[in-house]
């Protein structure tokens, strides 16, 4: 199992309260709401539709919640994330075999990882990136690359070339068009690549390489791999709250579906901690709580 905080080590953490702080679901997002009606139809079909197909597939289920023991987490954490994701970012297929499908097409795809000429290894070997050499933990490495570009590249023009204002995530991982997440989970290719160190220990995966941008995508595609990446990325949210801001976030789907949709667990708790109280839902993990009792039922 993948090492985090254990229940011994989390006596004398906030246990964060049930439910949601906020009384009226916060703000869907405008990009959410066009997305949702260019697909004519609503967040509730498409919330009703990936919940009957978590009801329906009982392997879906099982293979669920084989992944959450490999993470210490309870199950209703990725069920709520993949609830979250289905609902407000993508529609859900009408089967699993359908991503299983899906996953395959680009499996034999040749593309990669870059910004125009220059690919993604090409460009961390540039001399701003020195400071990361150090970082032998995956996650501690593409998290210093990716503060190396916001600081010395985004939004800035390096060497002759004019660099975008957009996410590291967004400018060198997505080699199709952007805003791209894919499969069960919904995955950030970048996303994956910090948590490579952390599934490979717990779930046995091979170490991905930036090198390869199809195995990437195969893991992040792959129901099955991609389950291992939905849990260790929630492994690490609750973890990152309990170790930064003493704060155990381990009993409230709502709170854990949020950090999975908004990323930065790290930056987030270290925040949390300068302001204290506890952290709030968004739009996504406030559904989650509201659905909780049926999203449970699918256990």
């Amino acid at each position: 199992m993948v090492g985090g905080i254990s229940g011994a080590e989390a006596s004398g953490l906030r246990p964060v309260p049930d439910g949601n702080r906020n009384v009226e679901q916060p703000k869907v997002p405008g990009a959410s709401v066009r997305r949702t009606r260019a697909g004519s139809t609503t967040f509730d079909n498409k919330y009703d539709k990936i919940r009957d197909l978590l009801a329906k597939d009982r392997a879906l289920v099982g293979k669920i919640k084989a992944t959450a023991a490999d993470y210490r987490i309870d199950p209703i954490h990725m069920i709520g994330a993949i609830v979250g994701e289905h609902t407000y970012n993508v529609d859900a297929y009408d089967r699993l075999q359908s991503y299983y499908i899906k996953a395959a097409a680009y499996a034999g795809n040749r593309f990669r990882f870059g910004y125009e000429d220059e690919s993604v290894a090409e460009f961390v070997a540039r001399p701003q990136f020195d400071r990361c050499d150090d970082k032998k933990d995956s996650y501690r490495l593409w998290t210093c690359r990716e503060a190396v570009w916001d600081k010395e590249f985004r939004n800035r023009t390096v060497g002759g070339r004019a660099f975008p204002n957009n996410r590291f995530s967004a400018v060198f991982f997505q080699p199709f068009y952007a805003g791209q997440t894919f499969g069960l989970g919904q995955v950030n290719p970048l996303t994956a690549l910090m948590l490579s160190d952390m599934v490979a220990k717990a779930s046995g995966y091979s170490k991905l390489d930036e090198n390869n941008a199809a195995e990437v995508y195969e893991a992040i595609m792959d129901p099955d791999k991609s389950l291992a990446y939905m849990a260790a990325s929630i492994r690490k949210s609750i973890d990152d709250y309990a170790s930064i801001a003493g704060v155990d976030i381990s009993t409230n789907p709502g709170i854990t579906s949020t950090l999975y949709n908004t990323g930065g667990s790290d930056q987030r708790a270290a925040a949390l901690r300068a302001r204290g109280g506890f952290p709030e839902e968004n739009y996504y993990g406030w559904l989650v709580n509201d659905k909780l009792a049926e999203l449970k039922s699918l256990l």
